[in-house]
């Protein structure tokens, strides 16, 4: 698979390059989330910032332990054509934690992301053994600034694979 980024060349070296720094990973945490909720929000969940260059979900999970909605906007990468799935990646940018969301996935699997301005009722399952390296591999090759955040820490990141949920009566 490989990374459908929108833009140019160029722009997604570049993109890929900043986003490898210890700088970016600093402040990138505290900054591009909120930024993107705020977008996201404004738009009515037809724009996500962040999605300019990787796809992005909106995550809405129950909090691990409050158990009150959370949003957190993610790039993802898409998996088949729909789609009906897709792999989302706890790199928390190269941090030592794992990020909060991740938490709340294995507390409550039963999610909504917000795709392309629709809302999908999503159930997320933690990737691990072989599948989990196989997903790992694709990953990389769709965005290989994961490679740099894993060096970084020495937690194995999280993957998720979320995949849409039926709802009753549909």
């Amino acid at each position: 698979m490989t990374n459908k980024a929108k833009g140019t060349a160029p722009v997604v070296r570049l993109a890929q390059r900043v986003s490898s720094t210890e700088t970016f990973a600093r402040l990138a945490p505290s900054m591009l989330p909120a930024f993107d909720r705020a977008v996201h929000r404004l738009t009515r969940g037809r724009v996500l910032l962040s999605a300019r260059l990787l796809p992005g979900v909106v995550l809405t999970a129950r909090g691990a332990r409050s158990g009150l909605p959370r949003e957190t906007p993610l790039a993802c990468m898409p998996e088949g054509q729909g789609p009906d799935s897709w792999i989302v990646v706890g790199s928390n940018f190269g941090r030592p934690r794992h990020p909060a969301w991740t938490a709340n996935l294995l507390a409550h699997p039963d999610a909504e992301i917000s795709w392309r301005g629709t809302r999908v009722p999503v159930t997320a399952r933690l990737l691990a053994g072989e599948e989990r390296a196989a997903a790992w591999r694709a990953v990389l090759e769709f965005w290989p600034p994961y490679a740099t955040y894993q060096r970084r820490v020495t937690r194995e990141i999280r993957l998720f694979r979320i995949e849409r949920r039926q709802e009753p009566g549909r």
